[in-house]
């Protein structure tokens, strides 16, 4: 399993929907949009690497120079990382 931190060249949530978009790429798990220090996070769980990968790589990038431009305003920025251990709590009631 593979979790990105990315920080999206946009300024709305509006952009953001309108980047994302409302399809579910291969491998992702979750993916939740978060705003830290005045700029939006979007933070996704893969099945792998492998996926993140084809999805930066094959649909974020032409879709951000559709969107935003062929060179959007500040460059995004993404880190990812193995995920060692996964905890889901068990729902009660």
């Amino acid at each position: 399993m593979w979790l990105t931190i990315a920080t999206p060249p946009t300024q709305s949530l509006d952009q953001l929907d309108q980047v994302m978009g409302s399809t579910t790429p291969d491998g992702l798990r979750a993916r939740y949009a978060c705003r830290a220090d005045g700029e939006f996070r979007v933070i996704a769980v893969w099945d792998s690497k492998d996926h993140a990968d084809r999805f930066f790589r094959e649909v974020l990038g032409p879709v951000l120079a559709r969107v935003l431009g062929p060179e959007p305003a500040g460059a995004p920025t993404m880190t990812g990382m193995e995920v060692l251990r996964e905890f889901i709590p068990a729902v009660t009631g």
